[in-house]
């Protein structure tokens, strides 16, 4: 501090003032958050992930280690007027709020995005500096205000796993048919399935020689080499059984609001499949069957299926990790729960999801999926049987805890088989509610879909 309060008079004096305004409240980081929630991918996933750091940061510096480590703030008359901040804070000095809020953005958003990392780096130094700079710090504050938020920032990777962008394993195939221009193709489009414009030109312009259908024909396909798909998660489960039974290869053009398994598999659009169909170049995926029915995701019972509606309503606003929570409260609040055998065994259970293949994270709210080629299914259910069951559920996923939560359980197997005591129930598979039933036997069937992947 004595070093920084004999530097000589500077332009900067005035820019490090206004800087360490602007991070009040960390509004400097909500507006940057803001730009870069504009862009896709990376920058909107790291201004989601430095804004969850933040809170962490924050609250762990200004309400926990301000309580702890009460220590006074350097004296104002150390420093000339010209540097001075007009409001200085009163709250105890040890550590700095500023520099943890600046870390742990800086530092969340170069987890997603190294590029937009290195951009935020020298404005949260700049920051953190400031703070020194104005005489509201003390060195050491700010060094620990900076480690509290580099924490917080890789903490956020318990809730929300680091992206993985390739896609997920599978076997190899060898024996996929070339299809020149199309020559044997039937592609079912369903233009009603997402936001964008209906992709039937551009498949036409691609495979001239392809069929196109509308869903509506999807009971009635003609003979084919291939069935291709244009849609979301659910029009893809739909073609897909149809192609698993004839045990014909598919081709995806992701087009729905909700694309979760052509991203897993390794296709973001026309262009990925296109040469793979030329070339006759794929892979082999497992798919699992609940009773008569397949799916190429998820299938859930009890509150899972309101919870991922409510949740996808809430993200456009919220984003996806804080809608996740409130949709789970939510859900859990109005739940009733199941009385169901699993495997011979019974159970009261507030919601069960079974997943087509391994999902992480193991704990709540699973996103992502790195293995296709495993034959096992993913199976999740909270217990209903202790009480305040529904709260220490909640409690363990705010805290990322719930693989040591025994109102959680977590496995995998290759089948399942669950009966339901009491009236008939729905069961979701791939955002689509189906009939109702007492009786539902799942199980995986490896290598069941072969698909054209590059």
């Amino acid at each position: 501090m004595s070093s920084s309060a004999n530097l000589p008079p500077s332009r900067l004096d005035r820019g490090l003032k206004r800087l360490s305004k602007a991070a009040n409240h960390s509004v400097l980081w909500f507006v940057i958050a803001g730009i870069l929630a504009t862009g896709k991918g990376p920058l909107r996933r790291g201004a989601l992930r430095g804004l969850a750091a933040i809170a962490g940061a924050s609250t762990s510096a200004n309400l926990v280690g301000k309580s702890l480590f009460p220590r006074r703030r350097p004296a104002a008359d150390l420093l000339a007027l010209d540097r001075r901040l007009s409001r200085r804070p009163t709250s105890s000095s040890f550590p700095s709020g500023h520099a943890a809020s600046a870390a742990a953005f800086a530092t969340a958003v170069a987890l997603e995005s190294p590029g937009a990392g290195a951009v935020m780096a020298p404005i949260a130094a700049a920051v953190a500096y400031s703070r020194v700079h104005t005489g509201v710090h003390w060195p050491t504050d700010v060094a620990a205000g900076a480690a509290v938020g580099v924490g917080a920032a890789y903490l956020t990777r318990r809730w929300w796993p680091i992206g993985m962008h390739e896609p997920a394993s599978a076997y190899e195939h060898a024996d996929l048919t070339p299809l020149q221009e199309g020559d044997g193709l039937v592609v079912v489009v369903n233009p009603n399935s997402g936001l964008g414009p209906d992709p039937t030109p551009q498949i036409i312009e691609e495979w001239p020689k392809a069929q196109v259908v509308g869903i509506e024909k999807l009971d009635s396909l003609p003979d084919a080499k291939a069935l291709g798909v244009a849609g979301g998660d659910g029009t893809v489960a739909a073609v897909a059984s149809i192609a698993a039974e004839h045990d014909l290869p598919m081709v995806l053009v992701p087009s729905g609001t909700l694309n979760h398994f052509a991203r897993d598999v390794g296709i973001t659009g026309l262009h990925d499949t296109a040469q793979a169909v030329a070339d006759g170049v794929g892979v082999r995926v497992d798919l699992a069957q609940v009773n008569d029915q397949w799916f190429v995701n998820t299938a859930s019972l009890g509150g899972y299926p309101d919870m991922v509606r409510l949740r996808e309503k809430l993200e456009k606003r919220w984003g996806k990790w804080p809608a996740a929570g409130m949709a789970l409260f939510r859900v859990l609040q109005r739940a009733k729960p199941l009385d169901i055998t699993i495997d011979g065994e019974k159970h009261l259970v507030w919601l069960l999801f079974v997943g087509n293949g391994p999902y992480r994270p193991k704990g709540f709210a699973p996103t992502m999926r790195p293995r296709l080629d495993d034959g096992l299914l993913d199976v999740r259910y909270v217990r209903a049987d202790r009480r305040y069951s529904r709260t220490r559920f909640f409690l363990g996923a705010l805290l990322g805890a719930l693989e040591h939560s025994r109102m959680y359980k977590h496995f995998e197997v290759a089948s399942l088989d669950v009966e339901v005591h009491g009236a008939p129930i729905s069961i979701a598979t791939d955002g689509e509610v189906r009939e109702r039933a007492n009786h539902f036997k799942f199980r995986s069937r490896a290598a069941a879909l072969g698909i054209y992947r590059p």
